[in-house]
């Protein structure tokens, strides 16, 4: 049962409680589940709870956000251990001083809320090196988590690979869509790559590390390789032979276009990316491997891992699970939104609710958006040009869907099986939009409502509107026949298979 919590109780010291920040991220979400398999009573700290409420089933959520100082002291109110797993690479701009007032915040909620300690995930990267903004960043965290005397068991990581992290779906989609590569510079610089699953064995077990052996860890798998040898290995289990041609120059900015263009990642994440990947991550400190007793796999098997993931079609979270994978949220406070711009049209079809309702829970990723999908990748690119999402995220599951899920440049805001899905743009937008599908009706037959939704920011959102009115017309018109049609075949598959 889920507990979403306006008034905590006191906990006694025989209950330890575990307070989990950063869980509706690739790494939080599987540490969260890992924790409640080992039976750790959990509380995460979510900005939107109702996003993690479907991915857990004994967690206590506590609505709150480390940017915002008041919301920290009743999450951490009786908490033993506090994991801070959060960081804003995905986040429009200035990522260090989120990151840095962030963790002030929490350091001071947790100084005063008693916490007797933190672990935190960073980044592996020399000190005395001219690190990456986002390195330098991750590092300069765990010295603020550190700053109040609370004992800190800081891991510093570098490339995660598993089913739906960052670096993995970068690679697979390189390798898979790319038989010759241009590559720059960065592919051959080394990291030590660790499997998600040894990096979360490594969260697990600082649990039940002595707080007198609390310090930084770097932690890493058991080979040092580049970029090019990832791909490699990945292409040897896959059976392809990418050719990899170098050049000499390739900026982070030009990199991170093309990578928009051929993989799931878009400009903003794939330059922070990148401008991380062209220094060295490898471990120089083994006192991980003395201290712990976790022997982590190396990049063949780590691979392997994460493609029988991969071939399940399902993938248990995803780096763009996370809210900060939409960017910065919007906070609308401060604009004066116009009278929304509503287009709603609806159908009959001869089937009953959960039938008339299957294609709509398919919609986008590689199915698609029924109609005219070459607008729909146009305006994704469009999108990654002015420093958006795009559509590759796609969706982390063909078939199944969860308040929060990442669907292209949509966001799942509202759910309900064989009845509704209401889904929150998260393109560029002059103003806020959301579209909004409902089934009604009895076992003869049902009425499908598609709702466009606009949100207007003054003068310029009112001219988006109306200047692509005729285009939203025609997509959302003939999206919708295509929709019905599909049912009425759903329909006579399934009297066919009675």
């Amino acid at each position: 049962m889920i507990e979403i919590l306006s008034n905590i109780p006191k906990v006694t010291s025989k209950s330890e409680v575990v307070l989990l920040t950063g869980a509706t991220g690739y790494v939080g979400g599987r540490l969260l589940q890992a924790l409640e398999e080992d039976g750790i009573r959990v509380r995460c700290l979510a900005r939107k709870p109702e996003f993690l409420g479907p991915r857990t089933a004994t967690a206590q959520i506590v609505k709150g956000d480390v940017l915002d100082r008041g919301s920290l002291d009743e999450a951490l109110h009786g908490v033993q251990v506090a994991y801070y797993l959060i960081h804003s690479m995905g986040a429009a701009g200035s990522f260090e001083e989120n990151d840095r007032r962030g963790a002030t915040n929490f350091a001071e909620a947790a100084k005063k809320a008693g916490v007797e300690r933190i672990i935190y995930l960073g980044g592996l990267g020399n000190e005395r090196e001219d690190l990456s903004p986002h390195l330098r960043s991750r590092q300069e965290v765990g010295r603020i988590l550190r700053s109040t005397g609370i004992p800190v068991l800081e891991f510093r990581a570098s490339i995660v690979i598993g089913s739906g992290s960052l670096s993995f779906e970068m690679i697979r989609s390189l390798v898979e869509r790319l038989p010759v590569m241009i590559m720059p510079s960065w592919v051959t610089v080394k990291a030590q790559p660790i499997a998600v699953r040894d990096l979360i064995s490594y969260l697990q077990a600082a649990l039940r590390l002595p707080v007198d052996q609390y310090g930084i860890y770097e932690i890493g798998g058991a080979d040092r390789v580049s970029y090019a040898d990832i791909m490699r290995a990945y292409g040897k289990q896959r059976g392809l032979h990418p050719r990899m041609i170098q050049v000499p120059v390739l900026t982070p900015y030009l990199s991170s276009l093309w990578l928009g263009l051929v993989t799931p990642l878009y400009a903003r994440i794939g330059r922070k990316l990148i401008e991380s990947i062209v220094h060295s991550t490898v471990v120089r400190d083994g006192r991980a491997l003395e201290v712990f007793d976790i022997r982590p796999v190396g990049i063949d098997a780590a691979i392997k891992l994460a493609l029988t993931r991969e071939d399940r079609e399902f993938a248990t979270t995803r780096w763009s699970d996370a809210l900060s994978s939409s960017g910065e949220l919007k906070s609308h406070s401060k604009v004066r939104f116009g009278r929304r711009l509503i287009d709603s049209r609806e159908v009959t079809v001869q089937a009953p609710p959960e039938v008339a309702f299957r294609p709509i829970q398919l919609i986008g990723g590689e199915a698609g958006w029924y109609a005219f999908n070459y607008l729909w990748r146009l305006r994704g690119l469009l999108d990654l040009f002015v420093g958006g999402i795009g559509v590759r995220r796609g969706r982390s599951d063909p078939h199944k869907v969860r308040i929060g899920d990442a669907i292209d440049f949509w966001r799942v805001e509202a759910f309900e099986p064989n009845h509704r899905l209401r889904l929150n743009a998260e393109m560029r937008l002059p103003g806020r939009a959301w579209l909004e599908f409902e089934v009604d009706g009895d076992e003869s037959s049902s009425t499908i409502t598609q709702t466009a939704i606009f949100d207007p920011v003054g003068l310029p959102g009112r001219l988006y509107w109306y200047v692509l009115y005729p285009v939203h017309q025609l997509v959302f018109g003939q999206m919708l026949r295509r929709i019905a049609a599909a049912v009425i075949s759903n329909g006579r598959c399934s009297k066919f298979g009675r």
